[in-house]
C-alpha cells in the first residue's frame, strides 16, 4: 500500500412501491461550489470543521487501486460507492459533501479509470465481488453499505448477490439489471460505445442534455463541467475495458434472491436508464423500495442534497420491520 496522500474535506415513506421526488434542481449551487473558491463566510464565524479524506492506492488481487477513504466517526458503518463508467472517484465529491460527515466514506477508481492503472487484460464483472471485498479487508471493515450508481450499479448488484456477509443494505442509483434490460434510447446508446463525451469537453456539452436529460437538458455546460473539470481522466481502454465487463452479464433472475435491504433511486427523465428498469428491479429484489426523482442520470452528483437526504433516510432507518416494505 503506498499513501498518496491526506486532503482536507471540501466544505461543504417507507412502503414497497415508489416516492415521488419533485424538488428543484440544485445544479448551479453544485457547480459553484466545485469550480470556484468563495469567500469563507461572515466574519469572525469559524468555518465548520470537515471530515479529511485520505488518498491512496492500494495493491488487491494484483491490481493497484486508487481509493478515497473518509474516516468519518468510529462505529458508524462505511459506505462504498460504485461510480458509472468512465467517472473517476472525483465525479462523487458533491454527494459525499452532502452525506452526514459522520459517515465513514470509501471511493475507488476502476483499474483503468482515473488514477488507477489499467489491467494487462480485461475483467468481467462476474469477477470483481473479489475486489470489492479485498477493498473491505485492506480498510478493516467486515460489512458496507453500497451504494452504485449505473454501471457501478451493476457491480453493486454482483457483490450483494456474491458476497452476502459483506453488505448490510444497498442503494442502487440510475441502473439497470443488465443485458436483461429494457434498453433507453439507441441513438443515446451508441454515444455510450465511446468514451469521447470524457475526453471532449465540447462535444459533452452538445451532447449532454441527449445523453443525460434532467439538469443536464437545462444547462450542458454544467454537465460537461461535472465530467470534466472535476474528475481525472484514465487511459482510453480502461473505458472499453468497462464496457465489455458486462457483456452477457444479467442479474435478472437472481434478484429475488438479493437479502440486503435495497433503496431504488431512478430519475423520471433518464435517457440512458429507463425509469421502468427501476420498477422492474423494485417487484422483483425482496425488501426494496423505489424512489423516483424529478431529473436524469447525473442527478446524484448535480442535485446532491436531494438525493443524499434519501440515502440518508434510508441507511438510517433501523426501525423498519421487516417484509417487502423497504
Amino acid at each position: 500500500m503506498t499513501a498518496d496522500q491526506v486532503l482536507p474535506g471540501p466544505a461543504g415513506e417507507d412502503e414497497a412501491g415508489e416516492d415521488e421526488d419533485r424538488a428543484g434542481s440544485g445544479l448551479g449551487r453544485i457547480l459553484g461550489r466545485l469550480l470556484r473558491s468563495g469567500p469563507p463566510g461572515p466574519p469572525g464565524l469559524p468555518e465548520p470543521p470537515q471530515p479529511s479524506e485520505r488518498m491512496r492506492v492500494l495493491a488487491i488481487g494484483g491490481r493497484n487501486v486508487r481509493v478515497s477513504v473518509r474516516e468519518g466517526t468510529a462505529g458508524w458503518p462505511p459506505l462504498l460507492l460504485c461510480n458509472g463508467i468512465g467517472a473517476s472517484l472525483e465525479l462523487f465529491q458533491p454527494f459525499v459533501d452532502a452525506l452526514d460527515p459522520r459517515r465513514p466514506v470509501i471511493r475507488f477508481d476502476m483499474p483503468g479509470i482515473g488514477g488507477s492503472p489499467a489491467p494487462v487484460v480485461p475483467y468481467h464483472v462476474a469477477t470483481l465481488p473479489s475486489l470489492l471485498a479485498g477493498l473491505l479487508d485492506q480498510l478493516g471493515y467486515e460489512q458496507a453499505d453500497v451504494l452504485g450508481i449505473s454501471w457501478g450499479g451493476g457491480l453493486a448488484q454482483q457483490f450483494a448477490l456474491s458476497r452476502r456477509d459483506r453488505v448490510r443494505r444497498l442503494v442502487l442509483v440510475a441502473t439497470a439489471p443488465g443485458a436483461l434490460m429494457v434498453p433507453g434510447n439507441p441513438r443515446v446508446l451508441l454515444r455510450m460505445l465511446t468514451p469521447r463525451r470524457h475526453r471532449d469537453p465540447g462535444y459533452a456539452a452538445r451532447v449532454a442534455g441527449e445523453l443525460y436529460g434532467g439538469s443536464a437538458r437545462e444547462d450542458p455546460l454544467v454537465a460537461r463541467d461535472l465530467l470534466h473539470a472535476t474528475t481525472r481522466l484514465g487511459p482510453a481502454r480502461g473505458y472499453f475495458y468497462q464496457l465489455i465487463a458486462t457483456i452477457g452479464w444479467t442479474s435478472l433472475p437472481w434478484l429475488p434472491k438479493l437479502r440486503p435491504r435495497t433503496l431504488i433511486l431512478a430519475g423520471d427523465d433518464d435517457p440512458i436508464i429507463p425509469v421502468v428498469n427501476a420498477r422492474i428491479m423494485n417487484w422483483l429484489i425482496p425488501r426494496s423500495r423505489l424512489h423516483v426523482y424529478h431529473g436524469g442520470h447525473l442527478e446524484l452528483a448535480a442535485d446532491p442534497e436531494r438525493l443524499a437526504a434519501a440515502v440518508e433516510a434510508f441507511l438510517d432507518d433501523d426501525l423498519t420491520p421487516e417484509g417487502n416494505q423497504q
